[in-house]
């Protein structure tokens, strides 16, 4: 008995067997035979050329949409369709400009049911959790981009989902911006213990997030390489003047170079 439940533990939050993807009835292979098994807690970012098939992988394992071959798991149950344990988020905020902070942040729970004053409450935690606490009744035109992103992030995690995947997020904003999101989004998933996939086109970015990176090849997109990250948290920006930081961007330069 207690080797299963040792071995229930150690099963994978997310994992996928020779996965693959075709589109345009089956002329267009955006993802083939892509394995891997992704730990809880941990963070995980995709690189890769543009067309890869990043973006298809997150939407697979949100249920949007369904492989053309393989098996794809979440909690240890095969994903057949969306989930309320998986949550997406997009490069772009898209809030509801009619609504407020907070209204947006509590849209998740208010296509499941009737809000309740419990879920008032923690969309106002969680807006004070991305640093918008003073912000909850501003509509979106009243903020920057990044404050967007930031209420977008925050309804992201009033989903109560523990799976976060998210999509180029911040891939829009300026180079400070996105510094201060990085680091906000690190102190957040660590805090929460979120299970976290992260697209991204930058390198340094990728590093700096993650626990592993997975370098996946120009299309058809397979798995190329898994870089471990073994750099402590937390992180503070600083670690990228690192040699062992410099070290792993070069070593995902050449991987991607040489596919």
């Amino acid at each position: 008995m207690e080797q299963a439940a040792a071995a229930r533990v150690s099963e994978p939050v997310v994992s996928g067997a020779k996965v693959g993807k075709t589109f345009a009835n089956g002329t267009v292979v955006a993802l083939d035979n892509a394995n891997f098994a992704i730990e809880k807690g941990s963070f995980v970012s995709l690189v890769g050329p543009s067309g890869c098939g990043k973006s298809t992988l997150l939407r697979l394992i949100a249920g949007l949409i369904k492989p053309t071959s393989g098996v794809l798991n979440l909690h240890g149950t095969q994903v057949t369709g969306p989930r309320q344990d998986v949550a997406m988020m997009f490069q772009r905020a898209t809030l509801l400009e009619w609504r407020t902070a907070i209204e947006n942040v509590l849209l998740p729970t208010e296509m499941q049911r009737r809000i309740t004053s419990e879920d008032k409450d923690r969309a106002m935690e969680l807006l004070k959790l991305v640093g918008l606490g003073d912000f909850a009744f501003s509509f979106p035109a009243q903020l920057s981009g990044g404050m967007q992103q930031r209420v977008a992030l925050a309804r992201l995690l009033q989903t109560g989902a523990d799976v976060l995947l998210l999509d180029e997020p911040f891939g829009a904003l300026d180079e400070f911006t996105r510094e201060r999101l990085n680091i906000e989004l690190l102190r957040i998933v660590s805090e929460i213990g979120a299970t976290t996939i992260f697209v991204t086109h930058n390198i340094a970015e990728a590093i700096f997030l993650a626990d592993q990176v997975y370098v996946m090849t120009p299309r058809p997109g397979r798995i190329a390489s898994v870089i471990d990250v073994p750099i402590a948290r937390p992180r503070e920006l600083s670690v990228q003047l690192s040699p062992e930081f410099n070290h792993l961007v070069e070593e995902a330069r050449v991987t991607l170079g040489a596919l």
